[in-house]
């Protein structure tokens, strides 16, 4: 069974924007809204050179990434050919308006010092 963590009101999220929720000791997540309300979390770093996914541009189901424009999946945190890495995905539910993420992956996914997947 999942523990479910509160982060926001999906209010708080502007569409197509983001949030970030701070982690102790290890990077950000970033908690995304689509037009249609639909809501996303990864680990708030582009697999490239570790650029903040949370300031870069939100359009249909992927991010651009503010540094080298490189598009992220929201949904699974892949680059799009024809770049190439991935970034942590994390577990988000909206229930009513609320938006949870998953506590344990909150605290033990991407910990580890970032190192860049791809050139």
């Amino acid at each position: 069974m999942i523990d479910w963590t509160a982060i926001c009101a999906l209010q708080d999220i502007p569409r197509l924007g983001s949030r970030r929720v701070a982690r102790e000791g290890a990077c950000d997540v970033a908690v995304f809204r689509t037009a249609d309300d639909r809501v996303y979390a990864l680990l708030d770093r582009c697999p490239h050179k570790g650029g903040p996914l949370s300031q870069g541009i939100v359009f249909g189901d992927g991010v651009a990434c503010p540094l080298h424009n490189w598009t992220i999946g929201l949904g699974d945190g892949h680059a799009r050919a024809p770049d190439a890495g991935c970034t942590q995905k994390f577990t988000v539910k909206l229930e009513g308006t609320q938006v949870w993420l998953d506590a344990e992956e909150l605290r033990t996914l991407a910990r580890e010092p970032f190192v860049p997947q791809a050139a």
